[in-house]
């Protein structure tokens, strides 16, 4: 549960502001987004080796 203190007075805008800002930080969407949509493990593993390989080359040409 996602709790903003309010100071006495304070603008509404500011307080949906912040609760706005700590709702992103804890990642909820990421996760609802994730979950769906499901990928085969041989998806997920196929895009991490895709991922390195990438990875791999921008460091082998920037040695160059």
């Amino acid at each position: 549960m996602i709790i903003v203190p309010v100071k006495e007075g304070e603008n509404i805008e500011r307080c949906l502001k912040k609760f706005k800002r700590k709702y992103e930080k804890t990642g909820v969407i990421k996760e609802l987004r994730r979950r769906q949509q499901f990928d085969a493990p041989s998806q997920v593993n196929r895009r991490k080796m895709e991922r390195a390989i990438y990875v791999q080359h921008l460091i082998e040409q920037q040695a160059d």
